[in-house]
Protein backbone atom coordinates (compact mmCIF):
# COMPACT_ATOMS: atom_id res chain seq x y z
CA UNK A 1 0.00 0.00 0.00
CA UNK A 2 0.95 3.60 -0.97
CA UNK A 3 0.47 5.64 2.16
CA UNK A 4 -1.58 8.79 2.04
CA UNK A 5 0.82 11.79 1.68
CA UNK A 6 0.96 14.41 4.18
CA UNK A 7 0.17 17.08 1.51
CA UNK A 8 -2.92 16.80 -0.08
CA UNK A 9 -3.72 18.07 -4.48
CA UNK A 10 -5.47 21.20 -3.62
CA UNK A 11 -2.97 22.35 -0.55
CA UNK A 12 -0.02 21.51 -3.25
CA UNK A 13 -1.26 22.98 -6.49
CA UNK A 14 -2.35 26.35 -4.51
CA UNK A 15 1.08 26.43 -2.66
CA UNK A 16 2.63 26.07 -6.07
CA UNK A 17 0.16 29.27 -7.98
CA UNK A 18 1.00 30.91 -4.91
CA UNK A 19 4.82 31.54 -6.40
CA UNK A 20 3.50 32.86 -9.36
CA UNK A 21 5.03 30.71 -11.54
CA UNK A 22 6.24 31.92 -15.19
CA UNK A 23 4.11 30.68 -18.32
CA UNK A 24 7.18 27.80 -18.89
CA UNK A 25 6.32 26.43 -15.23
CA UNK A 26 3.07 26.33 -15.75
CA UNK A 27 2.96 24.45 -18.63
CA UNK A 28 5.31 22.22 -17.11
CA UNK A 29 3.56 21.68 -13.71
CA UNK A 30 3.15 17.87 -13.15
CA UNK A 31 2.36 16.79 -9.24
CA UNK A 32 5.79 15.42 -7.40
CA UNK A 33 6.63 11.79 -7.74
CA UNK A 34 4.83 10.56 -4.64
CA UNK A 35 1.66 12.07 -5.27
CA UNK A 36 1.66 10.73 -8.71
CA UNK A 37 2.30 7.05 -7.33
CA UNK A 38 -0.71 8.09 -5.12
CA UNK A 39 -3.51 8.98 -7.33
CA UNK A 40 -2.15 5.99 -9.45
CA UNK A 41 -3.03 3.71 -6.08
CA UNK A 42 -6.32 5.16 -5.50
CA UNK A 43 -6.79 4.97 -9.54
CA UNK A 44 -6.44 1.09 -8.31
CA UNK A 45 -8.31 0.77 -5.81
CA UNK A 46 -11.33 2.59 -7.47
CA UNK A 47 -11.32 0.28 -10.20
CA UNK A 48 -11.30 -2.77 -7.83
CA UNK A 49 -14.34 -0.81 -5.96
CA UNK A 50 -12.15 -1.16 -2.85
CA UNK A 51 -11.73 2.59 -1.75
CA UNK A 52 -12.77 3.69 1.84
CA UNK A 53 -14.69 7.07 2.51
CA UNK A 54 -11.59 9.01 2.59
CA UNK A 55 -9.83 7.63 0.18
CA UNK A 56 -12.64 8.44 -2.42
CA UNK A 57 -12.37 12.55 -0.55
CA UNK A 58 -8.91 12.14 -1.45
CA UNK A 59 -9.54 11.11 -5.27
CA UNK A 60 -11.77 14.12 -5.74
CA UNK A 61 -9.35 16.28 -4.97
CA UNK A 62 -6.93 15.34 -6.64
CA UNK A 63 -9.62 15.31 -9.75
CA UNK A 64 -10.45 19.00 -9.11
CA UNK A 65 -6.58 19.83 -8.31
CA UNK A 66 -6.32 18.29 -12.30
CA UNK A 67 -9.00 19.56 -13.96
CA UNK A 68 -8.28 23.46 -12.73
CA UNK A 69 -4.35 22.48 -13.44
CA UNK A 70 -5.71 21.34 -16.99
CA UNK A 71 -8.15 24.51 -17.46
CA UNK A 72 -5.19 26.73 -16.18
CA UNK A 73 -2.48 25.54 -19.00
CA UNK A 74 -4.82 25.28 -21.70
CA UNK A 75 -5.73 28.89 -21.24
CA UNK A 76 -2.10 29.97 -20.73
CA UNK A 77 -1.54 28.17 -23.89
CA UNK A 78 -4.36 30.08 -25.75
CA UNK A 79 -3.05 33.43 -24.77
CA UNK A 80 0.33 32.88 -25.49
CA UNK A 81 -0.42 31.73 -29.22
CA UNK A 82 -2.89 34.84 -28.87
CA UNK A 83 -5.99 33.51 -29.45
CA UNK A 84 -7.23 34.41 -26.38
CA UNK A 85 -7.35 38.15 -24.77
Amino acid sequence: MINAPVRNAIDVVAEFLASDPSDEELLAYRFAEDLQARVHYLLERNGEDELTCDERHELDDFIRANRMMTSLKINRELRLKGLKP
